[in-house]
């Protein structure tokens, strides 16, 4: 008896008993639908484009030489696809009033035919293509602001073989050549903000090549001129880098996708364009892109990474210091999620955003949506009962 009791100790000491505080992440989202858009998705963004007050979802669709609309209902459902021909294999797309009609117009990264194509909006979910620019080469990433501070909108491309190329606005949907800076190695994608708070638009770039695998953060100088950037590491092959505040500091932070590590990074921002050494996390294989948001309603940042070589989406939640809990939680969209973007539903329902995911390999739109946190709070209270 004693000789039993003194295993069964030992055993419980060498593998260690359960935790008490084992997490275990909320369940708030659920697969409503999916709709078929054309193929090989690559983008996804939304927005209202023919301005009933409803969401609409757009794709960028590399393998059709396409787009795919899909007007909303404004309840998570959607139309039928409406297909728009563009440039030759369209790999990420912008959305901006460009030539100030009150209108969403588009800005087409086109990496087949190292083009940048502009399409103007009129307000009903229809384009035409008003120009195009040449750009040396294959263009993957845009993002928009005024660069040069003359209160119109102006554009940033980044380009695989190492170069920023930016395109000042006139106002009317046209736009001039401005300053080429060739620097890093392959950058994956670009987003502009304010991040030393001077005024002046700023960018950060991932940067996916061997030679770098890091971040680089370009401080603009109000005339579409920016400085020479400062590079942050991060994990291999960062394919995409976005902006949010994880630590509710008031101050941007950079939340990057690491393709390779299967991590994503977190670098917390001081406000004066410079950033804390990087926070890693883990969620599934392959992640290709994210989004941060509140999905439990705690005022403190989450995200979602879609994983397209585990075919699965982890929602990470925050601890508001850019860490997050761990396990995340795990949903399935097991056709080659590439893409992600927030939906919001019609105003007045009440009820929290959902996401759309491109699937690459399905060739189709997934539908997200939150099971809401009243609902949730009803059901806590049911169980305690």
């Amino acid at each position: 008896m004693v000789r039993t009791l003194a295993i069964l100790l030992l055993l419980l000491s060498v593998s260690g008993c359960p935790s008490e505080n084992t997490y275990v992440p909320p369940d708030l989202l659920y697969l409503y639908k999916s709709y078929d858009v054309e193929k090989n998705p690559t983008a996804i963004q939304a927005a209202d484009f023919n301005q009933d007050g409803f969401t609409d979802l757009i794709t960028s669709n590399i393998a059709a030489n396409s787009l795919s609309l899909l007007f909303g209902n404004g309840d998570g459902s959607f139309q039928a696809q409406v297909t728009v021909r563009v440039c030759r294999e369209p790999r990420n797309l912008a959305i901006e009033d460009f030539n100030r009609d009150a209108h969403l117009d588009l800005a087409i990264a086109c990496s087949g035919s190292d083009q940048v194509s502009i399409l103007a909006g009129h307000g009903d979910g229809t384009f035409d293509v008003v120009a195009q620019y040449h750009v040396n080469r294959t263009p993957v990433s845009i993002s928009t602001g005024d660069f040069n501070s003359d209160q119109l909108m102006d554009f940033v491309v980044a380009l695989r073989n190492d170069k920023l190329q930016l395109f000042f606005g006139n106002g009317i949907g046209k736009f001039r050549l401005g300053p080429l800076y060739e620097y890093g190695d392959t950058p994956t994608s670009v987003v502009t903000a304010d991040l030393n708070q001077d005024g002046h638009l700023d960018m950060a770039v991932s940067n996916g090549g061997p030679m770098s695998s890091a971040v680089s953060i370009w401080l603009g100088q109000g005339d579409g001129n920016f400085l020479m950037p400062t590079d942050y590491r991060t994990g291999k092959r960062p394919l995409s880098v976005s902006l949010s505040d994880f630590n509710n500091d008031g101050v941007l932070d950079l939340f990057v996708i690491n393709g390779q590590m299967n991590t994503i990074t977190v670098f917390l921002g001081n406000g004066d364009g410079t950033f804390q050494e990087g926070i890693d996390s883990g969620g599934d294989a392959g992640p290709n892109h994210g989004l941060a948001q509140d999905f439990n309603g705690d005022q403190i940042m989450d995200v979602a990474v879609v994983n397209i070589q585990s075919g699965s989406m982890s929602v990470l939640y925050g601890k508001g210091d850019g860490s997050f809990q761990y396990p995340p939680r795990q949903y399935e969209t097991p056709y080659g999620p590439f893409a992600i973007t927030s939906l919001t539903l019609a105003k007045g329902r009440g009820e929290q955003p959902g996401l759309a995911i491109a699937n690459n390999a399905k060739n189709s739109v997934s539908i997200f949506l939150h099971h809401g946190l009243k609902s949730r709070e009803n059901l806590a209270k049911t169980e305690e009962g």
